[in-house]
């Protein structure tokens, strides 16, 4: 009983993968694109989000900042989920709604890149970021799932949505940590050229 409850796990999140594979190439590539272009200028990224996705922001400047699977120069990211003076004290003093847009607004500059990662496109905290990083000129790339939510209305068309195709919160999680393993890889390729994995 267990086994074949594991095997529908397998099976299911590997075929949302090909599913989604058609849908969000482009969108990646896209992402892929105005990263490069903000790292290339001397721009930095920063990424936030709430939960599974503060680890998946973790993960993406870990992967940046050290390396993904080449050496290099580290490149310049953040994660705005990891300071837990800055988080409880702005939650404390003003509200949890602006534990990220605070950091926006404190390190954010024009031509800087969010990372805003939401499984529903509605967490108010990651709107709010949002909103903090188009008021400072910088792009955003949003992760999210469900459809998009509020995110999928608040973005430009300057910036680049990647919406996975699904309802289930664990799931678009999944996609959404190969879409940032895409996104690392497509940096890297982007910035030093082609190696042992094209």
């Amino acid at each position: 009983m267990m086994n074949q409850r594991i095997l529908g796990h397998f099976h299911e999140s590997a075929e949302l993968k090909i599913q989604a594979a058609a849908v969000l190439a482009q969108p990646i590539a896209q992402a892929v694109e105005l990263m490069f272009t903000a790292l290339s200028n001397g721009n930095k990224i920063l990424a936030c989000g709430n939960g599974g996705s503060a680890a998946d922001c973790q993960h993406f400047a870990a992967e940046l900042v050290g390396r993904f699977e080449r050496e290099r120069l580290p490149l310049p990211a953040l994660a705005l989920t990891t300071d837990s003076s800055i988080l409880t004290a702005v939650g404390n003093d003003y509200s949890f709604r602006e534990i990220f847009s605070k950091q926006v607004q404190a390190f954010g500059q024009s031509g800087d890149v969010l990372l805003a990662i939401s499984t529903s496109g509605n967490s108010a905290n990651v709107l709010a970021a949002i909103d903090a990083a188009l008021e400072r000129d910088m792009r955003v790339v949003a992760l999210t799932g469900k459809g998009g939510g509020a995110t999928a209305t608040l973005i430009t068309d300057a910036d680049v949505h990647i919406c996975v195709p699904h309802d289930r919160t664990v799931r678009i999680q999944e996609v959404h940590l190969l879409t940032i393993h895409c996104l690392c890889d497509g940096i890297d390729i982007a910035l030093f050229g082609g190696d042992l994995h094209d």
